[in-house]
């Protein structure tokens, strides 16, 4: 018989039944077993008496009775290190038995690809698992360098219904980017179809040329692009703030379309975000001083319906440290905008 064990329910253990973390813990016990010890107040979790259908959450200390030999609990094994796992932990926003909302960091990958490596957002889903057999779905991406909201279902049937509604544009996204120079007219959609570069790599690596809507007949590879924009607030004629709602889900779709119309997104040195200059009327997007050149595009708004309960859901993600820098330094102030200009809701 093994003596009484005192165990703390792990960051990927929590929000399940008490019996079912008791079977993966000591898969020898039967469910008979788990049963008595809580009847009988053998177990207790944070010292108080508990039933097996009690849900656990991260965090509690149960005590464990002694166990027959052999009974030993199974190790936990995880290739994810404890600081990836409190940053993907940190990043959640929100959470139910279906979903899961982060606010993804700048500089994480959501997907490996070439010259990626192995830590990105779909990597560390282990350590999102939250007391599920399974883990969480990506349902659609983020660039690497762009921060902001990214949606995850946790079973095959919500990833389904969430794809679903990307795909028939009943999902929208609402990014905010900083900009060079001021956009003519200051509302209105770019409608430039999008496609590859030659040579433009594969993944994060690709660049995405802009095709004019009138000669899309001429290049077969060039898919259809929407993004509609909407200047929130302007420095001079050198910097906009602006609002972007991707109609269209293309690789690089903003930072191209923003490049396209001579406003390139500050920090982005594949579309002349880093230049001095632009093709524009701003100063470019090299601004210097106190403005980072980390990539200041950030997915700032998620409004979707539950796929589940049928619930309009509405998210919102604070800026990343380095764009709410240079908000600050510009003296913009996020809560002096409406958060759906398109729509005009506040």
């Amino acid at each position: 018989m093994s003596g009484v064990q005192t165990l703390t329910i792990g960051a990927d253990e929590g929000e399940q039944r008490l019996d079912r973390w008791f079977k993966k813990r000591f898969p020898q016990l039967t469910q008979g077993a788990v049963e008595k010890m809580c009847r009988t107040g053998q177990v207790r979790v944070d010292g108080a008496r508990c039933k097996g259908a009690d849900r656990v959450v991260a965090g509690q200390i149960v005590r464990v009775p002694p166990l027959p030999d052999g009974a030993a609990p199974a190790p936990r094994q995880s290739k994810i290190s404890q600081a990836d796992e409190k940053i993907i932990q940190d990043a959640v926003l929100w959470k139910d038995e279906h979903i899961i909302i982060l606010n993804k960091p700048a500089g994480l990958p959501s997907q490996g690809g070439s010259g990626l490596g192995e830590r990105h957002v779909d990597g560390l889903t282990e350590a999102l698992k939250f007391g599920f057999k399974d883990k969480p779905k990506l349902v659609h991406r983020l660039d690497k360098d762009t921060s902001g909201l990214l949606m995850l279902a946790r079973t095959d049937r919500v990833a389904r219904g969430l794809s679903e509604s990307l795909r028939h544009h009943l999902t929208r996204k609402i990014y905010w980017a900083a900009v060079a120079g001021v956009p003519n007219p200051r509302k209105g959609s770019v409608k430039y179809g999008l496609m590859k570069a030659p040579g433009g790599g594969r993944g994060e690596g690709e660049k995405m040329v802009c095709i004019h809507p009138a000669k899309m007949g001429d290049y077969p590879d060039a898919k259809r692009a929407q993004t509609d924009f909407f200047t929130l607030w302007f420095l001079g004629t050198r910097l906009s703030w602006m609002a972007l709602e991707p109609i269209t889900g293309r690789t690089h779709q903003l930072r191209a379309h923003m490049a396209e119309m001579g406003h390139p997104i500050l920090g982005d040195g594949k579309y002349g975000g880093s230049d001095t200059d632009n093709m524009g009327d701003g100063w470019g997007a090299g601004v210097g001083g106190d403005i980072s050149r980390k990539l200041h595009l950030h997915a700032r708004m998620l409004k979707f319906e539950h796929p589940i309960t049928k619930e309009m859901m509405t998210f919102t993600a604070p800026l990343p440290d380095h764009m709410a820098r240079t908000w600050k330094t510009l003296d913009w102030g996020v809560n002096d905008v409406p958060l759906d200009p398109f729509r005009g809701e506040a």
